[in-house]
């Protein structure tokens, strides 16, 4: 069975070069063909799991390595894959809700005169992800990296020709690009302390190596994390990326791209476990990147932005969970699978939504739609009840365990662990709540389109409908089908450790907390949106809104630090260079002149100043010796 791992990302990779390079003549099929080569991916990788599932837990992991990539003397990269417990829940993952997202841009993308081009950028994506989780060292892991950024730039700024998605293309791009640099650091610190980068030895010799330079491993491995999965302070491409078509939106926000930093942690436990340091900054990023998505998704009336907020701060609870070491490893994977089906189902709903209301984004324009679409109706709501934790639904597991684990950090750090991840479960409820209740319910709020036409709601195709439904039911059963037998655990241990902690308070008491603020979020969001009108103009709102409404300032910040700061610094440089540098070397450079100017007048060339020249010298000479024999 190794052998067909490589196939794993060779089918999506087929589709992606047979689809750039095919031209015009597979337009009419060429979603086709994309579609079912995401399929032969998911349907290699399910075989590969039944294969897995009939092993035991220590003779799971399965190696094939296609040849050397890089065979020079003292330094050897090869072309090798590692599938794992850990590697094959991200292969189901990406290829399954990858497939279901191809099959909805089918009729997403019906209309598109180069959609094409569109599914073979998707197949790309996908084909990049599976290399990046499939690698079995850092250095191919890193070209998988570097692959998923470069797909997202395509997909983000598909539709190029509007000046708003090509600049968020750019910008995801050039922020990501600053997280690269901390992997691309923290492989050149392993090859020089470990002479290797591939993951077995590395990890191996972890034991052996200073706590100092593990903790500068890992922080240049968070940073690249941040970049990907948009964590603080590297966040601001996420809701810029939101230009690009919903189905990206889907695939970048659920099983793919944001994911990623969040694979690259827990696959780096042996590396974190022994820098308590980079975890502690790990725990921190994730708690201020929860509360700063939940707050910025509160106040968005763009429905896709306001779930962007949605991620990050979902994404926010996963980064947390996995710097708390073995207490939350298997609890932040555990989450990113679950948040895979009703994060992709909450982006295809607001897709559906788009679709029946000519485009429209401003949830204070929706209003009533359930009557109107009751699928799209349905099946968002389960993800909203999903993503909220309600009782018994995906989220409500997946969550709660990491709010557990937060507490079971101990001492004072869990005290404050535990109450940021209770905050954001009720800060999560409210802009949700907020999200269905200005989409779904109320009065109609319709308003014309730029052309004067005024939207007429209707349900879309099943080619839509039918993934929705899919992921609508991952979101209810899934994290039940996980928690039951503690099978999720118990599939992740032997990969990634576990421990359970020590919990100051009893799991029932975390549950009713949660359910508390629960209650609370969904309460304050009904007394706001659901029993007063919603006016299509938003209120100018208090200085919390406002600020929201502007991502925290994110953009503002970094111009002030980074651009400002940067043309700051250049100017400075600048600066030293034309006055100092320049200075030394060209005074240096006019003293020598000048001196030999006057050298020069004293060459006049004639032989008669020569002759008195050499004869007074002469005498000099003559007279110095007389005297020195006198003396």
């Amino acid at each position: 069975m190794e052998n067909l791992i490589a196939l794993l990302v060779a089918a999506p990779l087929l589709g992606a070069v047979v689809l750039l390079c095919g031209g015009r003549r597979l337009d009419k099929v060429g979603h086709w063909i994309g579609t079912l080569l995401a399929a032969a991916s998911f349907g290699i990788g399910a075989a590969l799991f039944a294969d897995m599932l009939g092993r035991t837990a220590d003779d799971r992991t399965l190696t094939q390595n296609l040849y050397t990539w890089i065979p020079v003397e003292g330094f050897q990269a090869d072309m090798a894959f590692q599938l794992d417990q850990l590697s094959m829940t991200f292969v189901l993952l990406i290829s399954g809700v990858g497939t279901l997202i191809h099959v909805y841009s089918i009729g997403y993308m019906e209309h598109d005169e180069r959609r094409r081009r569109f599914f073979g950028y998707l197949n790309l994506f996908v084909a990049a992800m599976l290399l990046l989780v499939l690698a079995d060292n850092y250095l191919l892991l890193y070209f998988g990296w570097e692959g998923v950024g470069l797909a997202s730039y395509l997909l983000i700024g598909f539709w190029q020709h509007k000046p708003s998605a090509a600049t968020a293309a750019k910008k995801a791009f050039l922020v990501n690009r600053v997280g690269d640099i901390g992997l691309s650091i923290a492989i050149m610190l392993m090859f020089t302390t470990f002479g290797t980068f591939a993951f077995e030895p590395v990890f191996a010799s972890v034991g052996e190596t200073s706590e100092g330079t593990l903790t500068a491993i890992g922080l240049m491995l968070l940073l690249a994390a941040c970049g990907k999965s948009a964590q603080v302070p590297l966040q601001s491409w996420l809701g810029d990326a939101m230009e690009g078509p919903t189905p990206v939106s889907a695939l970048i926000h659920a099983a793919t791209m944001v994911t990623a930093g969040v694979y690259l942690i827990v696959r780096s436990a042996a590396v974190f476990n022994g820098a308590p340091d980079a975890q502690l900054v790990v725990t921190v990023v994730g708690a201020v990147t929860l509360l700063f998505g939940a707050i910025v998704g509160c106040a968005k009336d763009d429905i896709k932005k306001a779930l962007a907020g949605s991620t990050m701060s979902q994404i926010g609870y996963m980064i947390l969970a996995a710097g708390l070491g073995p207490i939350g490893y298997v609890f932040a994977i555990m989450h990113l699978v679950t948040h895979g089906f009703f994060k992709a189902g909450l982006f295809l709903g607001a897709g559906s939504v788009m679709h029946g209301m000519n485009d429209e984004v401003d949830m204070r324009k929706y209003g009533a739609l359930r009557k109107y679409m009751p699928v799209t109706y349905m099946t968002f709501g389960l993800g909203y009840l999903a993503i909220i934790g309600f009782p018994g639904l995906s989220g409500f597991f997946s969550k709660d365990m990491i709010i557990e684990a937060a507490f079971a950090k101990g001492g004072t750090e869990g005290w404050i662990l535990g109450g940021v991840t209770l905050l954001g479960a009720g800060i999560t409820a409210f802009y949700m709540t907020r999200v269905m209740l200005l989409t779904f319910f109320g009065e109609k709020r319709w308003q014309p389109d730029p052309e004067g036409e005024l939207p007429h709601p209707h349900e879309s195709p099943k080619s839509m409908t039918v993934p929705m439904v899919i992921l609508a039911l991952g979101s209810v059963f899934a994290g039940a089908f996980f928690e039951i037998g503690e099978r999720f655990l118990k599939w992740l241990e032997p990969v990634t450790g576990y421990e359970h902690g020590n919990p100051p308070v009893s799991a029932m008491t975390v549950t009713a907390a949660t359910m508390v603020v629960l209650v609370i979020g969904v309460t304050i969001a009904w007394t706001m949106y659901g029993r007063k009108p919603v006016p299509v103009v938003a209120p100018r709102g208090s200085l919390l809104t406002r600020a929201a409404r502007k991502d925290l300032y994110q953009d503002d910040f970094n111009h002030v630090v980074l651009v400002r700061g940067g043309e700051h610094l250049t100017r400075s440089l600048v600066y030293l260079d034309h006055s100092v540098v320049d200075g030394v070397v060209n005074g240096t450079a006019a003293s020598v002149g000048g001196l030999s100017g006057r050298l020069r007048k004293l060459q006049n060339g004639y032989a008669r100043s020569y002759a008195v020249s050499m004869f007074g010298g002469t005498v000099v000479l003559i007279a110095a010796t007389l005297l020195m024999r006198a003396v």
